[in-house]
């Protein structure tokens, strides 16, 4: 192949990433774009670019608690969420114990279950411990994930038992060894897991519909969803308000997957250069 040729090939390989980009975006751009629009711009097919919709959003309609609380409960069960099934996972991959391989079976049994199925048990043991209608009732039943606990406990399988041994004969624990050893290079699975942890809370919507009441606790999938029915009986929905809280609340999981980019990639990845 000439130079030329590889040249053209870049060109079409580029080209054809730039428009599947704009096509998947797409979506995301019309939606924020709407949300600088008045609505009777909207429905008139005019342009008339406003902030009004984010005033309106974050001061008449709660948005900016309900953006705490969901950065509160999710930053919390990704912290919790990631430390347990990081130990987990260490146990796991590095200690042999009476009836281990039969716990790790039923972790990984945890993951052919549906969640709506615990859903009940979960409303009635916390009723009864009185934490409904709280940021624990929100955070306690997310904190354990069997799938990150299996992916961690993979991860560690392959690294060097030599690193442990070289720690455990200048005097480690078993503690020192997976915070000082394991963690730095299981960094790229760390990250990536608990990426995935915080989307997975952040858009959980059943749990806090069921566990919620008090609307100063509502997350941010319970207020957008309430947002559609702030007009009851009226035809018209106000989409450029919709658009404006929608976009509020996707900001924050772009942020964060731009923060974590270059490690999720590598923990996607790092099965194919092991």
């Amino acid at each position: 192949m000439t130079r030329e040729t590889s040249a053209r090939a870049l060109w079409l390989i580029n080209g054809l990433t730039l428009l599947a980009a704009v096509i998947f975006l797409s979506p995301v751009l019309y939606s924020i774009w709407m949300s600088f629009q008045t609505s009777d711009a909207y429905y008139s097919g005019g342009v008339d670019f406003t902030l009004r919709n984010y005033d309106v959003a974050v001061g008449q309609y709660n948005f900016a608690r309900y953006l705490l609380n969901s950065v509160i409960v999710s930053g919390i069960v990704t912290l919790l969420g990631i430390s347990f099934a990081t130990m987990a996972a260490f146990a796991f991959a590095r200690f042999e114990f009476p009836g281990g391989n039969l716990m790790f079976g039923a972790v990984v049994a945890t993951l052919m279950i549906p969640s709506h199925i615990t859903l009940i048990p979960n409303y009635l043991t916390l009723a009864r411990a009185g934490m409904l209608d709280s940021y624990a009732g929100l955070i306690l039943p997310a904190i354990s994930s069997g799938f990150a606990a299996f992916f961690l406990r993979q991860y560690i399988r392959g690294i060097p038992r030599a690193l442990d041994e070289a720690a455990y004969m200048d005097g480690a624990t078993p503690l020192k060894v997976l915070w000082r050893v394991i963690v730095p290079i299981s960094k790229p699975a760390i990250f990536s897991m608990a990426l995935q942890l915080f989307i997975a809370e952040w858009n959980n919507y059943i749990w806090p519909l069921v566990a919620i009441s008090e609307s100063d606790l509502f997350t941010l999938q319970i207020g957008l969803a309430r947002l559609y029915r702030v007009n009851p009986g009226e035809d018209v929905i106000d989409w450029p308000l919709v658009m404006a809280a929608s976009t509020i609340t996707i900001l924050p999981v772009l942020l964060g997957f731009v923060l974590v980019e270059r490690h999720l990639v590598r923990g996607i990845t790092m099965g194919a250069v092991k």
